[in-house]
C-alpha cells in the first residue's frame, strides 16, 4: 500500500464546525477519484506544534492527511485554538485586556470536532495526533469516554507526550539525543510548555489536560509510534505501559534513528516508515471493528 501522497490528486474541502468556543476550521480529505477507498472509520488527525503554533497547512497536518487519504481513508484535520498569553490588544473600541487561551479550550475543540465527525461516519472514528496533538487527542479520548460518547474505533499517537511533567529519561535515552532538540526539549523547557498550555498548576493535574498518570478506562485499541532520539519518548514509553496495565490493547513501536516530528518531514524515509505503520494498523483496526 502506498505511503506517499505527493503525486496523487487528493481532494480536500475546508469546512467550519461549531464548538463551545465558536467556529472551528476543519479540512475534510477524500481518497483520490479512481482509487479504492477503505470502508473503514474516518480518521480525525490532530497536528502538533507545542500547543502554541501549527496549522492545517503544515506538513504534519496536510501531508499526513493526504497520505492517509491516498491510502483510501477519509480524513479530517482540525484547526484547534492555539494557546496564547493574556495581553493588551487593540480593537475598534480601543485598547483592552484580552485573556489568553489555555486548557481546556484546545481539548474542547478536538472533542467537538470528533463528535461532529461521528455524526457523519457510519463506520466510526479513529482519533490520532502528533506531539502536542497526541496529548490533546489522548485527553479527548478520556473526555469522550466520560461524556458517554460513541466509542472510538481506535487511537494512534506519534511522538507524543502525555504527562504534566516529563518522566525521568533513562541514561540510554539521554545518550541518544542529538542536535538542537537535545537542549530545546530539555525537561525544564517541556514542563514550562505544559504549564503554559494548562494555564494553572491546578489544571496540570487534571486528567483531561494530561491523560498520563490517570485512570485510562474507555481507551480503545491504541497505536503508539515514538522517535528514537527524542526526549518525549520517556513520556510515550511510560504512557504505553500505563495503557497496557489498564488492559488496553497497545501496539507500541520505536523507530530507530528518528528524531521528533518526523511526520513533519515528508521527504525523509522516516516519514514513510511511520506512515506505513499507521496505515497498516488503521486498516486492521477497521477490519477488527467490522468483524466484531
Amino acid at each position: 500500500m502506498s505511503v506517499t501522497s505527493l503525486d496523487l490528486a487528493v481532494d480536500s474541502v475546508d469546512k467550519i464546525i461549531e464548538g463551545p468556543h465558536g467556529s472551528i476550521p476543519v479540512r475534510w480529505y477524500s481518497p483520490p477519484v479512481g482509487t479504492a477507498s477503505i470502508e473503514s472509520a474516518t480518521i480525525v488527525w490532530i497536528h502538533g506544534g507545542g500547543f502554541f503554533k501549527g496549522s492545517l497547512d503544515q506538513p504534519e497536518s496536510h501531508e499526513v492527511a493526504r497520505t492517509l487519504a491516498a491510502a483510501g481513508f477519509s480524513v479530517v484535520t482540525v484547526a484547534y485554538r492555539l494557546v496564547t498569553l493574556s495581553s493588551v490588544r487593540r480593537s475598534a473600541r480601543g485598547f483592552g485586556w484580552a485573556p489568553g487561551i489555555h486548557y481546556p479550550v484546545p481539548v474542547d475543540d478536538v472533542v467537538a470536532a470528533v463528535r461532529e465527525v461521528q455524526r457523519h461516519s457510519p463506520n466510526g472514528v479513529i482519533l490520532g495526533g502528533a506531539s502536542a496533538g497526541a496529548c490533546l487527542s489522548a485527553a479527548a479520548v478520556l473526555r469522550l469516554a466520560d461524556g458517554g460518547a460513541d466509542a472510538l474505533v481506535g487511537a494512534f499517537f506519534a511522538y507524543g507526550f502525555f504527562h504534566a511533567s516529563l518522566p525521568k529519561r533513562s541514561r540510554q535515552l539521554r545518550g541518544r539525543l542529538r542536535g538542537r532538540r537535545r537542549f530545546g526539549h530539555a525537561p525544564m523547557l517541556l514542563n514550562l510548555m505544559s504549564l503554559h498550555y494548562a494555564g494553572t498548576r491546578t489544571a496540570l493535574a487534571q486528567p483531561h489536560a494530561f491523560a498520563g498518570g490517570h485512570p485510562l478506562q474507555g481507551f480503545p485499541p491504541t497505536l503508539m509510534v515514538d522517535a528514537d532520539r527524542d526526549s518525549m519518548r520517556s513520556s510515550g514509553e511510560q504512557f504505553a505501559q500505563e495503557l497496557s496495565e489498564a488492559g488496553v490493547t497497545v501496539d507500541h513501536h520505536m523507530l530507530r534513528e528518528t528524531f521528533h516530528a518526523f511526520l513533519n518531514r515528508p521527504h525523509e524515509p522516516t516519514y514513510s516508515d511511520g506512515m506505513r505503520l499507521i496505515i497498516d494498523w488503521a486498516v486492521q483496526a477497521g477490519l477488527s471493528r467490522r468483524a466484531g
